[in-house]
């Protein structure tokens, strides 16, 4: 198998097990940067179609929406390859990555598929619920296009979530960076240089989602043409997925109706929210890498049976995206009101109600911090399904009633929304943190570790002897992880 070489499986943890932040911080500024580029890329796309006209931008803004509506659950669930692929490697059983991997593309492929399907029927829909019949043409026509790679991001989600579960996030990381800057490129020459508009937007996209996986995939042809769909392992990859899938989608659910709230209060606040976020996505993409990174080495000390190293892993996890959102909340908090001036512009009221968000996030931006390790650090035990029950709800029970109930029926108007979110963020992180400091976590660990034990069943054959089909135990590492100690 790729990504393995020869070392004690004692080593592999003991390279980083007495300084784990370093191990973090090698795996999570790629994530980071994959991320940002992602949101670069989103930023520049937006930019191109405002040139073009409002009823464009609606259009697109409204179909790209329903369009992840589409994949949310399956990039949630596809989450469950990094966990179980960390823990296979811990485990010393490198022969079940490969499964673990096939099931993640055939779960791809399988909800690529149905959300192909989903784009053609809600593209009528869509066209029915935009302000205008223009902009609703434009929704229904981006839709249908941008749907159609939606199988071939979700296989990429899939190989990028076996790599990092691996320990590679910098493979991802390029194949993102080309992508991304090729959606760039194709974009502007589509939607200016040929006046393509909304159907240049969208081919642009596909362009670039194919490309990103054809950097992926290319050097893992070999091993592609060898996977085949085993039903323990698509067992496995579901049930340490399919929580976070489902938290994914009704946490969007929530976020998206706070917005709607916010928006029928005045364009002043629904410009107000849109704006800040986007600067509070600065300090939260970072934490983000490092919680995904957190997740990795936690799945592999998992699989180790090193349990005492979780709770050092989630410390030195924590440290370090407190760190960062504590600087980035001392920025906000002497420039958080000249940024947002800047940005409004001449809009007084604009720039006063943003400058009001900024300091209501100064509230929660190190509590979003801690809350998204810990649901790393979780997961990457194995345990899902008190993440994603406490994020289901805290999120529908804190953020929209808080909204209505302070920004509507109090006249707060969009702070009183964030101050909503602010509740759930903090609420949230104190559940989580608590269950990773009792305990609470060990029992799915140890089934996750006692699952890797039990032996390999080929089919046609009776079980046979881990021990005679794999290498010894101690005798596997991935050099991502060599390289980064």
């Amino acid at each position: 198998m790729s990504a393995l070489v020869s070392r004690p499986l004692e080593d592999r943890v003991a390279t980083w097990a007495h300084r784990p932040a370093a191990e973090l911080i090698r795996l999570a500024w790629p994530i980071t940067i994959t991320t940002l580029s992602y949101s670069a890329m989103t930023l520049a796309g937006t930019l191109f179609v405002a040139r073009v006209g409002s009823d464009e931008l609606a259009g697109v803004g409204l179909g790209g929406v329903v369009a992840f509506a589409l994949i949310c659950f399956a990039f949630g669930m596809l989450r469950g390859v990094k966990t179980v692929v960390a823990q296979a490697l811990g485990a010393g059983r490198p022969e079940r990555v490969d499964d673990y991997l096939g099931a993640g593309v055939g779960f791809a492929v399988l909800l690529g598929a149905l959300a192909l399907l989903g784009g053609q029927v809600l593209a009528p829909v869509a066209a029915h619920l935009c302000a205008s019949p223009a902009a609703g043409r434009h929704a229904a026509t981006y839709l249908r296009l941008r749907v159609l790679a939606a199988p071939l991001l979700l296989v990429y989600a899939a190989l990028r979530e076996t790599r990092y579960g691996e320990g590679d996030a910098r493979t991802p990381m390029r194949a993102s960076l080309l992508g991304n800057l090729l959606n760039i490129g194709v974009g502007a020459t589509l939607i200016f240089g040929l006046g393509l508009g909304v159907t240049g937007a969208a081919v642009a996209t596909i362009v670039g989602e194919t490309a990103q996986l054809a950097v992926l995939a290319w050097p893992e042809r070999a091993r592609l043409r060898r996977l085949r769909w085993h039903r323990d392992a698509a067992r496995a990859v579901w049930a340490q997925g399919a929580p976070t899938g489902l938290q994914f989608v009704m946490e969007v659910g929530s976020f998206l109706l706070l917005t709607a709230t916010i928006a029928s209060m005045s364009s002043v606040d629904g410009a107000a929210h849109q704006m800040v976020l986007q600067i509070v996505n600065v300090s939260f993409l970072p934490a983000h890498a490092v919680g995904e990174a957190a997740s990795v080495l936690v799945g592999v000390a998992v699989g180790a049976g090193r349990f005492d190293l979780v709770r050092r892993i989630a410390g030195r996890a924590l440290a370090v995206g407190l760190a960062y959102a504590s600087l980035c909340m001392a920025v906000l908090a002497v420039l958080g009101g000249r940024i947002v001036g800047a940005m409004a512009g001449d809009d007084a009221a604009l720039a006063a109600t943003s400058a009001r968000l900024v300091h209501v996030s100064l509230l929660f931006l190190v509590a979003d911090a801690a809350n998204v390790i810990a649901r790393g650090v979780l997961r990457g035990t194995g345990d899902v399904r008190y993440p994603a029950a406490v994020g289901v709800i805290t999120a529908w029970a804190m953020t929209p009633p808080l909204a209505w109930l302070l920004g509507v029926h109090a006249g707060l108007g969009a702070v009183g929304g964030w101050f909503g979110l602010a509740a759930e963020i903090i609420l949230g992180a104190s559940l989580f943190w608590w269950r990773v400091g009792n305990g609470a976590w060990r029992p799915a660990a140890e089934a996750a570790r006692a699952s890797l034990s039990q032996p390999t069943v080929i089919p046609g054959t009776e079980s046979v002897d881990v021990e005679e089909l794999s290498p010894p135990r101690n005798r596997l590492e991935t050099p991502a992880m060599e390289a980064g100690t």
